[in-house]
């Protein structure tokens, strides 16, 4: 996932009118109150007036060695006060320039790659499935996946892939089709769908949590022609059957070894029984996909729908490579490496970037079908990993099983995944004896990623200060109420200056597929993550809803999501930050933070669910250790103590529901707290202290 994201610098010097210059009004300078605008920035008359006595004492002793000496003593003092000029008013560039050049030339180099290999494939006009086949072509007895005690080579998931193909086309599945694929993690799973994008179809990955409504939408929203589901998610199919499309085909897929032998006893075949249809069907004779190629509809993923019905993504095999190849390369992943991924395969993280890892350079993979904290490195040993694959918090609860010695006997030497805390990022790193942590980000209907792609702790990527135009992206600065970018005067978007929160946004360029939007099935919810009217009038950016930060050096810190942050006592609190610190302080217990209304007060209280099964939480040693962490006015006013939390399968907590509740206790069965005002400590909340607070008589 490309992370020189080496973009529009959040950060150019005010005197560099360069790259991102805005245009001037009426094509001249303004003269504002004592500043000259132009190109979008203000430099102060003093500065300006400073900036021309230099360049005129520099003109005036060019001149006067001239006169007095020769032409070559005008050079040579020209040379040597323009070096003086560049560092007493550029110095500060300069210095971070020198701090900077090695990772960004590292990163630069690392994007050429990729765009070459991008490019190359856009000439061949190769889908997913032709691109696989190279690499079936160069090893094919190499492992592609190691599972529970399976090894498929390549030639073997190749095999499999074209029985797919070839049963699908037998049921009538064209080009332009949708075959809409629920299967946990297996083998089979990306080989099913590799063997129906081969036929041209779009393969929607549909998460295997869904039932009822999400299960429907999931499948009407996509247009589903063929549903291939896991014999386990019948029950879920049979509750929606009577409201699903007649014309919908259902296929059931039962997991066991192929029974392919002409001799061998098989299976009766009937009308959706996929497996058996696999075993009596000669594979497919490969030949180049029949697909609209590189930049065709290849997947659909689905967000994750932390708020509300999850959206279908539009993956093509171009974005699939973008992410892939930007996480490999800036991540020093190799082709010899096997890499434990114990993620959901439906997901773009595990599902493109880990799958990608195999497809397109050949590493083995090491399915696990769910995460286990316990066994994240024990796996790792088992398979002679190399690197790993997390996402969300998982490191957190790895971090919290007991000191073992397989934390050091294995052999990974690189993480990649993104939603890795900086709380615990240092002790994660330490006691598992990590090498390198790749932090990356990217939204998966989004057209911009980054990479830590030197280890620079709690960063999730970079801008380049010195190269900004390579990659363009940008922080923006947003109203932190209506998540909306702020314009300046013209209209035009204004960038965050370094350490300012803002909204990270990737500008669309359609003709390359690195920069093209892709967005989601449904248009209209496409055209809502488009901001228009940017840099210049007319350019348009992805904008990704996620606030982040930039520092000095141009590292990238994620803050949190537009929709999460919320303003109390005037400050602006972020959920991210305040879940973190409760979490440590609260011996690593999920905690997730959300924003509540309190009649005739302005902004939203922070309330806090903390999962707490066993009620051991010692809430006035957590209100002493987060007074210590945290501002006043970031301190969570409601406690809520619950047995559980609900979790997306990429593991970001559902917190929607939580909000609707608030912390009425006739709706809410879990124990409710309130900060005393007085003390600061957290007393129980009933029904009578609860009408004393909407009454105005409790004032929080």
């Amino acid at each position: 996932m490309s992370n020189m994201e080496m973009s529009v610098d959040s950060n150019m010097n005010k005197t560099d009118i360069s790259q991102h210059k805005f245009e001037l009004k009426n094509g001249n300078a303004d003269v504002e109150k004592g500043t000259v605008v132009k190109a979008g920035s203000k430099i102060p008359w003093t500065k300006a007036i400073i900036a021309m006595l230099a360049l005129g004492v520099l003109a005036a002793a060019c001149a006067v060695a001239w006169v007095f000496q020769d032409w070559q003593a005008s050079l040579l003092v020209l040379a040597i006060l323009t070096i003086v000029y560049c560092i007493a008013f550029y110095w500060r560039w300069i210095y971070v320039a020198i701090r900077t050049a090695p990772r960004d030339f590292s990163a630069l180099y690392c994007y050429i790659k990729i765009l070459r290999l991008t490019k190359n494939f856009t000439k061949k006009s190769w889908s997913m499935p032709d691109i696989f086949h190279q690499q079936v072509l160069k090893h094919p007895n190499k492992a592609c996946f190691l599972f529970e005690d399976e090894t498929w080579t390549f030639q073997q998931v190749e095999e499999y892939s074209l029985r797919v193909s070839a049963v699908l086309k037998g049921k009538g599945v064209k080009r332009g089709d949708t075959v809409a694929v629920m299967i946990g993690n297996c083998p089979e799973m990306p080989s099913i769908w590799l063997g129906a994008t081969r036929l041209g179809a779009v393969c929607p990955l549909i998460n295997t949590n869904q039932t009822g409504n999400t299960l429907l939408h999931s499948i009407n929203i996509a247009k589903c022609d063929v549903v291939i589901y896991s014999d386990e998610f019948q029950t879920a199919f049979q509750d929606i059957s009577k409201e699903l499309s007649p014309s919908l085909k259902l296929f059931k897929f039962v997991r066991r070894p192929l029974n392919t032998s002409p001799d061998a006893v098989k299976v009766v075949e009937s009308d959706d029984d996929f497996t058996a249809m696999l075993e009596n069907t000669a594979p497919f004779t490969w030949t180049p996909s029949d697909s609209d190629g590189f930049n065709g509809k290849l997947l659909y993923i689905y967000t994750s729908g932390t708020t509300g019905l999850p959206k279908a993504a539009v993956i093509s095999s171009s974005r699939m490579v973008f992410m892939a190849s930007g996480v490999h390369y800036l991540g020093s992943l190799r082709p010899s490496d096997v890499i434990y991924c114990p993620m959901p395969l439906y997901h773009s993280a595990g599902g493109c970037i880990t799958m990608g890892q195999a497809f397109i350079f050949g590493c083995t993979i090491a399915l696990r079908t769910k995460f286990s904290a316990s066994r994240y490195f024990p796996d790792c040993i088992k398979y002679n990993a190399t690197a790993a694959h997390y996402i969300g918090e998982m490191c957190r609860y790895v971090l919290t099983t007991p000191p073992s010695p397989t934390d050091t006997q294995h052999k990974v030497r690189t993480v990649y995944g993104n939603g890795m805390r900086p709380a615990i990022w240092t002790d994660f790193v330490k006691r598992f004896n990590i090498k390198k942590v790749v932090e990356f980000y990217g939204a998966t209907e989004g057209n911009a990623n980054i990479v830590n792609i030197n280890n620079k702790t709690g960063a999730i990527g970079f801008v380049s200060r010195i190269i900004p135009a390579v990659y363009p992206i940008a922080i923006l600065k947003v109203d932190p109420d209506s998540g909306e970018p702020i314009r300046d005067d013209r209209g035009l978007c204004q960038l965050a200056k370094p350490n300012e929160p803002g909204v990270f946004i990737g500008k669309i360029n359609p003709n390359n597929p690195s920069r093209a939007f892709l967005g989601y099935v449904d248009k209209a919810a496409s055209d809502k993550k488009i901001v228009r009217d940017v840099f210049n009038y007319g350019d348009s950016a992805f904008i990704s809803g996620d606030i982040l930060t930039a520092d000095e050096l141009g590292y990238l810190y994620f803050m949190d999501r537009t929709g999460d942050t919320f303003r109390w006592r005037g400050e602006n609190v972020s959920t991210t930050e305040v879940e973190s610190a409760i979490s440590r302080v609260a011996d690593q217990r999920d905690a997730v933070v959300y924003g509540v209304e309190i009649p005739n007060t302005d902004g939203r209280a922070g309330m806090c669910g903390i999962v707490d099964p066993q009620e051991t939480l010692d809430l006035d040693k957590l209100a002493k250790d987060i007074a210590k962490d945290l501002p006043k006015y970031a301190r969570p006013v409601f406690i809520r103590i619950m047995a559980s939390v609900d979790m997306t399968g990429t593991f970001k907590m559902r917190k929607v529901d939580l909000q609707k509740e608030g912390y009425n206790p006739s709706l809410v069965k879990d124990k409710l707290y309130y900060a005393d005002p007085k003390t600061g400590k957290y007393l129980p909340l009933g029904n009578e202290e609860y009408e004393k607070i909407m009454s105005g008589q409790i004032r929080l």
